[in-house]
């Protein structure tokens, strides 16, 4: 991405427009050819220890804009900003302001430039000043650029290596060969009753959406249409494929898993998401011939998964079982899938996949190659003395003891109110495998490359482990990509290598 400096300073401001606007009480001005346009103050993903004068990043029109505190910046207290003024250059930059007051025109005789300096306050960077008539106060004039240039060093970056893993532009390691070697469930509620599809056949999670057009002759299995993609998603209730009574009210935790059966996408609506684990081969049972035998809800369930040394029953689904084909010819019918037009650039159209977690109020993603399994948070971790805060402790998890970090004390966040909601994401990186805990795992999003923008370059040296920005631009969100290998800074791997090293000790 280009520097956000395009130019620099002019050695003194020149006569013309500019817009006056005011931090905490001080007025101050901008050259007029030097501003974009102004906007109230957005909503913004918070970037993790992110620069201090950065308070987010928005979505202006489809574009990724990062924003920075006009207050912060000139060293003044936290205010409270209502409008953004977008900066014109290369890469646009909004500058967080009290308020915009006025778009005056300043002649010659009005500058004082000899006396700019004797006016200026620690932290400012000024170009000059003038006064507009009736007003107590000189309106300084900002030397912005080098004021965002010694507040922001953009990141030095070493590659984009999980989003090149995920786009299978880079050799696979060993640990992500690994990775790979086991099959991953994605298991959800069903009428209280634990079910999983293969993660490799859902292609996306989202939720339920408000509006549903009702299909005119079809099953009683198929709750409607909802828009999906620039197409129509027919939506199919899982309870009703499994021969299970409808629900008897709506709690929000319902989701849509999106399947391509055929030629022909359909979205199962179940109770709620409940998590993503490693199958191991061993531990799948064929169905019992008794349940194949039956014709009702039991004969969709392919086999079953004896989790947790046997406690955890979790009935393996096939999803070219769950519908007949006079069902699947009807919602063709119903929701004809276009022609994908050919591309030269199949990589930037390809369809990534991605699970999204909550910290508070953001939203964050780790590609799904990186996260072996999304789970409840044990009960029981056991502290390790004499390790840093973010280090909760350890896990047993099946026989493998893995360390577990709290990414809310990680990222300087007070501890959550709901511990209920809260879940544990397997995540292997190149060096290490370790357990997350987050607020909560929302959905499982499909994407593609060119939806994925670069950070900006004015968010400082801690963004490294942002990898991208994905910018859903229909519903305005803002997802930060995180890099699995960035999780962590150079001292913690070392820690978690040195941990490592005394566990595989004392195993021996």
């Amino acid at each position: 991405m280009a520097d956000p400096r395009p130019r620099p300073a002019e050695p003194a401001a020149s006569a013309g427009q500019y817009l006056t606007f005011r931090v905490g009480k001080q007025p101050y001005g901008l050259p007029a050819e030097e501003i974009g346009e102004v906007i109230r103050l957005p909503p913004m993903a918070r970037l993790p220890h992110g620069p201090s004068s950065l308070m987010g990043l928005a979505n202006l029109r489809g574009s990724v804009l990062p924003i920075a505190s006009a207050a912060t910046l000139l060293g003044f207290p936290v205010s409270t900003a209502s409008r953004v003024i977008v900066l014109a250059g290369s890469t646009p930059v909004g500058l967080a302001v009290d308020r915009v007051e006025a778009l005056v025109v300043v002649d010659v005789g009005s500058l004082q430039l000899a006396q700019t300096e004797l006016s200026r306050e620690a932290g400012e960077r000024l170009r000059g000043a003038f006064q507009v008539p009736g007003a107590s106060d000189a309106i300084k004039v900002l030397d912005i650029w080098p004021l965002l240039g010694a507040a922001f060093t953009p990141p030095v970056r070493t590659g984009n290596r999980a989003l090149a893993a995920t786009l299978g532009t880079e050799a696979p390691t060993e640990a992500t060969r690994g990775a790979g070697e086991t099959p991953r469930l994605v298991t959800f509620d069903v009428a209280g009753q634990e079910f999983a599809l293969l993660l490799a056949d859902v292609q996306e999670i989202i939720d339920l959406p408000d509006g549903i057009t009702a299909a005119p002759r079809t099953e009683s299995v198929v709750l409607g249409l909802t828009a999906y993609r620039d197409a129509l998603l027919p939506l199919l209730s899982v309870r009703s494929l499994l021969g299970l009574a409808p629900p008897t009210d709506h709690d929000g935790r319902e989701k849509v898993l999106v399947v391509r059966v055929g030629d022909a996408l359909a979205g199962l609506v179940v109770d709620a998401m409940r998590a993503i684990v490693p199958a191991d081969p061993a531990l799948v049972e064929p169905t019992p011939p008794m349940l194949t035998a039956r014709t009702q809800g039991e004969s969709r369930i392919e086999a079953i998964y004896r989790g947790d040394g046997g406690r955890r029953l979790i009935s393996i689904l096939s999803k070219d079982q769950l519908f007949r084909e006079d069902v699947m010819h009807r919602l063709r019918q119903a929701a004809p899938e276009p022609a994908a037009p050919a591309s030269p650039d199949a990589a930037a159209s390809a369809e990534l996949q991605f699970v999204v977690f909550r910290l508070g109020d953001e939203e964050f993603a780790l590609p799904i190659g990186a996260v072996e399994e999304v789970a409840r948070v044990p009960d029981q971790v056991t502290r390790v003395p004499r390790t840093p805060e973010f280090l909760e402790g350890v896990i047993n998890l099946r026989g493998d003891v893995l360390p577990v970090v709290d990414q809310r004390r990680r990222f300087d966040m007070p501890p959550v109110a709901d511990r209920e909601a809260r879940r544990l994401l397997v995540v292997r990186t190149e060096r290490h495998r370790a357990g997350l805990i987050v607020d909560s795992v929302s959905e499982i999003l499909a994407s593609t490359a060119d939806a994925i923008e670069p950070t900006p370059a004015l968010t400082g040296e801690p963004s490294r482990l942002v990898d991208g920005v994905i910018n859903l631009e229909t519903t305005g969100r803002l997802i930060l990509l995180l890099d699995p290998d960035e999780l962590l800074t150079r001292a913690e791997r070392g820690l978690l290598d040195a941990f490592e090293a005394d566990g595989r000790q004392t195993g021996s």
